[in-house]
């Protein structure tokens, strides 16, 4: 068995005025589907949370190779998604690579810097993607030390309980710029981005 990737997209986009953030064209292609391009990139074993069908995020992955987890816990938020896709992980997952859906600006190299931080510090339980100045972000690779913890997560805390619990096995891997933590959430956000980035 190998590291497996999961894609965090199973949120209902609230903030986007009936638009689906995850289906906003970057680099040519739905935002989902450009995250789960890359991480296919890194591991042939990417899950992608996503709603219970039906839902057009699915037909959005087709021929992507990668593997669309319905995750009904979704419903309750970040903590259910999270719960709900770990209890899915198959059997001998050497580690979970977190990605979340909504980061346009991640690449294949820095979900490999994160993976790469296991073998400069193997005794970490987390290693967690930066930005550039040091603020916590994504893509975070958790050891299968964490993966009971999982099951304790519920609501919409997501994994900064857990995080909290192992703080002192917590290794830190800078990334360029922001790209660690830029998200977009609102419709103004991707404005700005695209009038940014010309992307």
């Amino acid at each position: 068995m190998s590291d497996v990737i999961l894609i965090l997209a199973a949120g209902q986009s609230r903030r986007m005025g009936g638009r689906d953030k995850l289906l906003e064209p970057v680099d040519g292609r739905p935002l989902v589907a450009r995250q789960a391009a890359l991480a296919a990139q890194v591991t042939r074993d990417v899950l992608v949370a996503l709603p219970p069908r039906p839902h057009p995020r699915y037909a959005a992955l087709d021929g992507l190779g990668v593997t669309a987890l319905s995750v009904p816990e979704s419903a309750e938020g970040m903590g259910g998604s999270l719960r709900g896709a770990v209890s899915r992980l198959p059997e001998g997952c050497t580690g979970l690579l977190l990605l979340l859906g909504d980061l346009p600006e991640i690449t294949a190299d820095d979900l490999r810097a994160v993976v790469a931080a296991r073998d400069v510090v193997p005794d970490a339980h987390i290693w967690r993607g930066t930005t550039e100045a040091g603020a916590p972000g994504h893509p975070i690779l958790f050891s299968p030390v964490t993966f009971p913890d999982f099951a304790m997560l519920k609501g919409d805390e997501g994994g900064q309980s857990l995080i909290a619990r192992h703080r002192d096995h917590v290794h830190l891997v800078p990334l360029p710029g922001t790209r660690a933590r830029r998200d977009l959430d609102t419709p103004e956000d991707w404005a700005s981005w695209r009038s940014e980035t010309g992307r």
